[in-house]
């Protein structure tokens, strides 16, 4: 998919192009492709190295890849908007010496369908990559009863029976907090996409059943995995 700047002559056009490069080398990636000419194009000007280094260094390597593969063609080539700015690519690449280093990179020609094909499922495949890969917290929590006569075996009971998917409860004792009174300390493992413990505590074991046993939890520890 082309990647396109607008006002790349303003203050602000140059801003988006310079955050969009940081860690980059390309507007793509490591490699120069058609997106880096076409926006190559649209600057009026090497970008300030001050005000915008990711550019500015950026537009260097550019002009300098251009250099060598169209000698004495390529830079300070400018394309306006209109025809023009369609002609112009295509006119330097006609004078690009048949044996140079880059003849297999196209910079110019029209992406065909199969390279849009390739570049949606290789899109599809990071977002489903991206969906698998969601990240896991370990959680342990405090849950304290109403009194020294609640029964902590009911409570632990009450606890464990809340079910829900990416929630995985774990290993749990009685704690001694003072009057006869014990807490329950329990071990949880979470799908962080899934579960969200503020809304596992008041929404389930704050709230009815459970709330016949438990009086309040609290998260002693937050993980992530």
């Amino acid at each position: 998919m082309a990647v396109t700047f607008k006002d790349l002559h303003t203050e602000s056009g140059l801003k988006s192009l310079d955050e969009h490069l940081a860690g980059k080398k390309y507007i793509s990636g490591d490699l120069i492709t058609k997106d880096d000419v076409k926006v190559y194009g649209a600057v009026t000007k090497e970008p300030s190295s001050d005000l915008y280094p990711n550019a500015s260094q950026w537009y260097q390597s550019v002009s300098s890849k251009l250099s060598a593969s169209f000698p004495g063609k390529a830079v300070g080539v400018r394309f306006g908007g209109g025809a023009a700015a369609e002609a112009a690519p295509a006119e330097v690449a006609k004078e690009a010496p048949a044996d140079g280093d880059d003849d297999d990179l196209d910079l110019f020609g029209d992406e065909t369908e199969e390279e849009k094909k390739a570049a949606e499922q290789r899109e599809a495949a990071k977002a489903s990559t991206k969906k698998k890969e969601s990240g896991k917290s370990s959680v342990l929590l405090d849950v304290k009863p109403w009194d020294d006569e609640t029964d902590m075996k009911k409570l632990e009971e009450a606890v464990r029976s809340v079910e829900m998917e990416g929630l995985l409860w774990g290993a749990s004792k009685l704690v001694p907090v003072g009057y006869g009174i014990k807490k329950l300390q329990i071990m949880l493992t979470i799908v962080d996409d899934l579960v969200s413990v503020d809304d596992l505590i008041e929404e389930r074991l704050t709230a009815e059943p459970c709330n016949e046993y438990v009086q309040s939890c609290d998260i002693v520890a937050f993980n992530k995995i």
